[in-house]
């Protein structure tokens, strides 16, 4: 029995010690910087001319046992620190992400995958304050990966809600049962296709968000978000539905829920040159809103073309928008000009 003792713990300490050791990484930066010039109307643009750097530091490495693993780290504009994220590849395993709470996981990745020359028609220069599904992923997560089987990819996350840019050794967010508690998502990707041509371009996803709300007056908050895009040829196809319900139930002109929807198409003319168009439009309703006639429709729809020339790619949109911020007649439209290099 010892004997066997031994070797179990020599065989155990062995396993460890290849998942443990890791082979030298590599380190690598990219980068880029965009310009832009915008013209606003019934609006003070003040200064039309913007520019934007990003560079992006990437470590990676591999484990003797073969799991790979990978540290992101982005800088925006002014070498202002944005986003910091890793992963650890586990073969059939799939992958576990730790994230900064600054980019897409969860269903803050869903909350627009329409087709796009460019930008989504509420990200391509005019504020528009419309509010979008976002679950964990504005902070501090951990998220999980299932390997891709017959076509469908799983992931489930989790947040304490309201804390991001957490160092090592450090906590954020709320402290005691006051706001948000902890935060879940689930999300399903499927591509149908079994490996036959026909439906390769299908793309089907669905996810949900649940957070735990320790406020007296108000109930815990759901979002959900679902759709579909297909790819025919040079064309692009997508349609999607999304919800939130915040919870917030106190008085009758607080905003009970946003319920949004969004569709695209998008065309590839070749390689180098790209056109879109894309709709969105998004309702908040009140406490006292019974339907969405009495609820407010903020709505922006945007043509984008794109023409990419090796590094540099050269975009225009024309971007129309309505009740801006939920607001009835505040409506502006936007020309944004931009020219990207990227090395």
């Amino acid at each position: 029995m010892n004997k066997l003792t031994k070797v179990s713990c020599s065989a155990l300490c062995g396993s460890l010690a290849a998942v443990s050791a890791a082979n030298a990484g590599d380190m690598t930066v990219t980068g880029g910087v965009d310009m832009s010039w915008i013209s606003l109307s019934d609006a003070v643009t003040g200064n039309p001319i913007g520019m934007g750097s990003n560079l992006t530091f990437k470590g990676s490495g591999e484990l003797d046992n073969g799991w790979t693993f990978d540290y992101t780290v982005a800088s925006a504009n002014a070498s202002a620190y944005s986003a910091a994220n890793a992963t650890l590849t586990m073969g059939g395993l799939g992958k576990i992400n730790v994230n900064q709470g600054d980019s897409g996981n969860g269903i803050d990745a869903f909350d627009d995958k329409m087709p796009t020359a460019w930008e989504e028609p509420w990200g391509a220069g005019l504020s528009t304050g419309i509010v979008l599904v976002s679950g964990i992923g504005k902070s501090n997560n951990i998220m999980y990966t299932t390997p891709t089987f017959a076509g469908t990819t799983i992931t489930v996350a989790t947040a304490e809600m309201g804390n991001t840019d957490t160092g090592d050794l450090g906590s954020g967010g709320t402290t005691g049962k006051t706001g948000y508690g902890k935060g879940y998502d689930a999300t399903i990707n499927v591509n149908p296709s079994m490996g036959t041509e026909i439906l390769s371009g299908l793309n089907l996803f669905v996810g949900a968000h649940y957070s735990e709300n320790y406020t007296s007056t108000e109930n815990d908050l759901y979002e959900g978000v679902g759709g579909i895009t297909l790819d025919i040829g040079p064309i692009s196809l997508g349609y999607g539905k999304q919800g939130q319900l915040t919870g917030k139930t106190t008085t009758p002109t607080d905003v009970d829920y946003y319920r949004n929807t969004h569709w695209a198409v998008a065309f590839n003319v070749n390689d180098n040159l790209s056109l879109s168009y894309g709709h969105h439009e998004s309702y908040q309703g009140t406490v006292n809103s019974t339907t969405d006639t009495l609820s407010k429709k903020l709505q922006v729809t945007s043509a984008q073309i794109a023409y990419t020339m090796g590094g540099a790619s050269v975009r225009l949109a024309e971007i129309d928008a309505d009740n801006i911020g939920y607001v009835a007649t505040d409506d502006r439209k936007a020309t944004v000009l931009s020219l990207g290099l990227a090395f």
